[in-house]
């Protein structure tokens, strides 16, 4: 028996669902396996706790003596709750977390064993950098890399089977100081928007002292059955069907979309969010999606570096929890054709210490004025940034997502809604006209009557645009589902603190010159106004007439991954990112390899599978069929019947004759293909051949004859799970 048919009958025969037995209230376990605050006011003494707070809320440097102290609290908080391991938990450039695992446990000069967790065990440790993706940052032989912790994401608690691990959040360097993680670019981007954001609130409210980006991700998955999964050799190694032909039934009829979560499926999602609760990740929403299988959570909004991290954490804690119940979870972006693929939208807004929502607008001129300013200002860093924007969710797996069912197009625009479109229409045009020198004038753009009852239900949801503003924060929405959020945000919190940046240079200008502060504010908006106008869109990111019309306002329009990854690597980009304080020159050459680098493996191996299913599975399987079916036609052509008696026999050997020949010579050439990119040394270079000479050139062609085998060959042969089964079987 196939492992395919093997799978469905375990499936139908055995009971798969595990026991889940959840807490009465969340709040019972919400946080529990996290050193919180309020946990550190508990373990700490005064001193190490006021260290510890002030370093979170006012990002000064703990001392290493106060340090020592920390550790010991965090250790016996731990150990109380049965831990006897602790791990630096980073986020390297491979797109998953890491953790080396290390005891409490040491011995003394004496021989004495004792349980012992210091200062410089908590802030700082040695990984082996070369054997992580460096883009050329560290030699093999230059092993030496370090994690140092971030004070301001709280240690927690994994808990694996019966094993409990305490976890550090880290950053990841090189010996020479390079960042090697996405955490380190984005923590020193949010200080870079919070600086400029400060400096731009302070013209309306002279009380604001930080500003705080936040993050609301919502993370649509896949799930279906792990032995069925396990039947894909493609799914295994590539996260994706590289073959699959649709089923008579997908998701035209919708009938999945918030519908009824299945029994198994809802005792997996209990039970992973259970883990994430105990975690302290605020998950709040959880659905069926449009796509069959397709499932999708969503949390509280937190400051950009905690979500971060939580969204990494529920992704382990998801992919773990999933085999108690013998499910398999898919992250990549799209895990089957011609169906809904999966992303990660990014609800990104800015909020002030005084308890401000930077994108809600107020109820005066002046807090509707604040409102206009920033949101003006994000406009004008999505225009004057939208190649950077596009390069920031460039992968292999995005890239069979983009522009297709439901998924934005690989244009960057932005989507603001009919009220909010008419005051920026408002506001260019009085391009030319002397505003009142009264901060009254601003009234005159009737803000305060028009855009808060956008919050309402003024403005709809364009699905179909990567970068919307939803009534009091932006979505992207082109974000991959197996992304590291951190890339996007990196790249959006520091293209609005350059923006702003600008804005108060010109504003101050112009106040220097004898404008009022209002007015000179009113006049730079007006001018970002103008000059952003063409990355607005507020129609169908899907139709064939926003291609063309994106074209001849010169909106960009990468299509693929090696050259939306240029993007990082211009002058325009090194200037950027070296003045904000981000990435050198080198780190950003250094990302540019890695993710091109990350290109060529993942198409690679997609070929390789390729190879491997057709040659193995698909070819055998149809040439058994076929000799089958000669055998029916040698066996009537004995029995004395004419040739009209097995025409349809005939037309079935033919086809399958045909159609195996190509798949064949495809499969040879697809071969020599890559053997004629793999011989390319400049990496850019490769990467694009990669996906010209070898993706493009044959994997839809391949695709294309096997789908069509697989609708033709006897069912009881075809040895792959098919779409069908994965799914709509539980």
């Amino acid at each position: 028996m196939s492992l395919r048919f093997q799978a469905i009958n375990d499936l139908t025969s055995e009971t798969k669902e595990v026991e889940v037995t959840g807490p009465s209230k969340i709040t019972a376990i919400f946080g529990s396996n996290v050193f919180t605050l309020k946990t550190a006011r508990e373990f700490l003494s005064d001193e190490a706790y006021k260290s510890l707070n002030a370093s979170i809320k006012g990002s000064k440097k703990i001392d290493r003596a106060v340090a020592n102290q920390i550790a010991n609290g965090i250790r016996a908080w731990a150990e109380s709750k049965g831990v006897t391991h602790y791990t630096h938990w980073f986020q390297p450039l491979t797109g998953t977390t890491a953790e080396k695992h290390d005891s409490f446990f040491t011995l003394k000069g004496d021989g004495t064993a004792i349980e012992e967790f210091d200062g410089a065990a908590l802030i700082q440790q040695e990984p082996d950098a070369s054997s992580f993706p460096n883009g050329g940052l560290r030699a093999t032989f230059e092993a030496r890399g370090y994690t140092a912790w971030d004070p301001n994401s709280p240690a927690f608690i994994i808990e694996i089977g019966q094993g409990k691990t305490l976890c550090i959040p880290t950053i990841f360097i090189s010996y020479t100081g390079e960042s090697l993680d996405y955490k380190a670019p984005l923590l020193k981007a949010l200080e870079a928007l919070n600086k400029s954001a400060v400096e731009v609130c302070n013209y309306f409210d002279k009380n604001v002292t930080k500003v705080t980006a936040t993050l609301g991700w919502e993370q649509e998955y896949f799930v279906i059955d792990e032995a069925l999964a396990n039947a894909r050799p493609d799914l295994v190694q590539c996260g994706r069907t590289v073959f699959g032909a649709s089923p008579a039934k997908g998701q035209q009829l919708e009938d999945h979309y918030f519908g009824a979560i299945p029994e198994r499926v809802y005792a997996f999602m209990r039970d992973y969010e259970a883990e994430c609760y105990k975690l302290g990740i605020p998950l709040r929403t959880r659905h069926n999606e449009v796509a069959p299988a397709q499932f999708e959570c969503a949390p509280i909004f937190e400051e950009v570096n905690i979500a971060v991290d939580h969204n990494s954490m529920l992704m382990d804690a998801m992919s773990r929890v999933a085999k108690r119940h013998k499910l398999k979870v898919l992250l990549h972006e799209k895990p089957f054709a011609g169906i809904n693929g999966s992303g990660k939208h990014n609800n990104w807004s800015l909020a002030t210490d005084t308890g401000v929502n930077l994108l809600a607008p107020g109820k005066t001129p002046k807090t509707n004025l604040m409102f206009l300013t920033f949101f003006v200002n994000i406009i004008k860093a999505v225009h004057d940034y939208s190649d950077l924007m596009r390069s920031a969710i460039a992968s292999a797996g995005n890239d069979h997502r983009l522009g297709a069912n439901e998924a934005p197009p690989a244009i960057i625009s932005v989507f603001v809604g009919q009220y909010l479109a008419k005051v920026l229409n408002d506001i260019e045009s009085r391009v030319g006209e002397k505003f009142d020198e009264q901060d009254e004038a601003i009234l005159k753009l009737d803000l305060h009557r028009s855009i808060p009852e956008l919050l309402l239900d003024n403005t709809d949801r364009n699905r179909t645009s990567p970068f919307a503003f939803t009534g009091n924060k932006f979505e992207f929405r082109a974000v991959g589902s197996a992304a590291n959020c951190a890339n996007a945000m990196t790249v959006l919190n520091t293209i609005m603190a350059d923006t702003l940046k600008a804005f108060k240079k010109e504003v101050d200008g112009l106040i220097e010159k004898g404008d009022k502060k209002e007015i000179a504010i009113m006049h730079v908006i007006q001018k970002y106004v103008v000059h952003s106008k063409k990355v607005l869109f507020e129609g169908d990111g899907y139709s064939e007439e926003w291609h063309h019309e994106a074209e001849r306002r010169g909106l960009p329009n990468v299509r693929t991954t090696p050259l939306a990854l240029d993007a990082m690597v211009t002058d325009k980009a090194k200037h950027l990112f070296e003045s904000n304080n981000v990435y050198t020159h080198s780190e950003l050459e250094a990302r540019h390899e890695i993710e091109l680098e990350k290109y060529i493996k993942k198409v690679q191996i997609e070929a390789r599978v390729m190879g491997d299913l057709a040659l193995n599975h698909i070819i055998p399987a149809a040439l058994k069929y076929q000799q089958e079916v000669a055998s029916n036609i040698a066996a009537l052509k004995a029995a004395g019947l004419a040739d009209s008696a097995y025409t349809a026999q005939l037309a079935i050997v033919k086809e399958i004759s045909e159609r195996v020949q190509i798949i064949y010579t495809k499969v040879h050439e697809l071969v020599e293909a890559r053997k004629i990119a793999n011989n390319i040394e400049n990496t850019r270079t490769k990467a694009i051949a990669y996906e010209s000479q070898v993706k493009a050139a044959f994997f839809d062609d391949i695709r294309y004859q096997v789908d069509k085998l697989e609708h033709l060959v006897s069912d009881d042969l075809w040895t792959l799970p098919k779409y069908r089964e994965m799914l709509l079987l539980r």
